[in-house]
C-alpha cells in the first residue's frame, strides 16, 4: 500500500529554516575560528574576517528568529511545539526506546508523523528547548557582547562581560550539537535524502 504523502512544510518554514542553518553554520565556523586564532595564525577563517562574518551573520540570525516568532505566533506551526503534560513523559519514554532499541529491530515508530503531529514526544521537547530557549540565549548574549556597554560589569566579583561570554560558549556548543544530531536523524526515513528532500518540496 502507497504511503501517504503530507504537506508538512510550506514555503515561509522552508525558507526560514535553510536561513537558520546556512547562518548558524557560518556562526559555528566563524565561532571556532575566533576561539582558536589569533591575529597572526589562522584556524579556518582569518581572525578578523571571522568577526565580522560572525558579527554579521549573528544579526541575519536574529532577524530571522523573528520571522520565525512570529511565523508561529499567526500560522498554525506554532501548534506543533506545544507540548500537552499529560502523559508526556511516558510518551517520551516510549519514542526514547524506539530509537535506542525499537528503530534497529526495524519496529513501527510509537508516534509517526501525521497531520496533526510533526514531531514526535523527544522531538518536541528537544526543538522546544532548542528554538524558544537556546536561541533566545544566545541571541541576548550575542547582542550583548556586541554592545558590552549594557552589560553588567560585575557580578558576585566575576567580570559580567566573562560570564555572557561564557554563557554564549556554552550555548553555542550545545546548539552545534543539536545540529550535528539533526542532521544525523534526518538521515533516518525512507531513505537517507528523504527528510531532506521534504525540506526542499514540502512534502513528507
Amino acid at each position: 500500500m502507497a504511503e501517504e504523502r503530507m504537506y508538512h512544510y510550506p514555503v515561509w518554514v522552508r525558507l526560514w529554516h535553510w536561513l537558520n542553518a546556512i547562518f548558524f553554520i557560518v556562526l559555528l565556523i566563524t565561532g571556532i575560528s575566533m576561539q582558536y586564532s589569533n591575529p597572526e595564525r589562522a584556524l579556518m577563517v582569518p581572525f578578523e574576517k571571522a568577526v565580522e562574518f560572525h558579527n554579521l551573520a549573528g544579526v541575519l540570525l536574529s532577524i530571522n528568529y523573528i520571522f520565525f516568532v512570529f511565523g508561529n505566533l499567526f500560522t498554525t506551526n506554532g501548534k506543533y511545539y506545544r507540548m500537552p503534560r499529560k502523559g508526556f513523559f511516558k510518551r517520551l519514554m516510549e519514542q526514547s526506546q524506539f530509537y535506542l532499541f525499537g528503530m534497529f529491530q526495524k519496529k513501527n515508530p510509537p508516534f509517526p508523523l501525521s497531520q496533526e503531529e510533526k514531531f514526535n514526544p523527544l522531538q518536541k521537547i528537544i526543538y522546544h528547548l532548542t528554538m524558544y530557549w537556546g536561541f533566545p540565549i544566545i541571541i541576548i548574549t550575542g547582542l550583548s557582547l556586541f554592545f558590552p556597554e549594557i552589560i553588567i560589569p560585575k557580578l558576585f566579583g566575576v567580570s559580567g562581560i566573562f560570564l555572557t561570554a561564557l554563557l554564549h560558549v556554552i550555548v553555542g556548543f550545545f546548539l552545534s550539537l543539536f545540529l550535528f544530531i539533526h542532521i544525523y536523524v534526518c538521515t533516518i526515513g525512507v531513505n537517507i535524502a528523504a527528510n531532506f528532500k521534504s525540506m526542499i518540496t514540502g512534502w513528507h
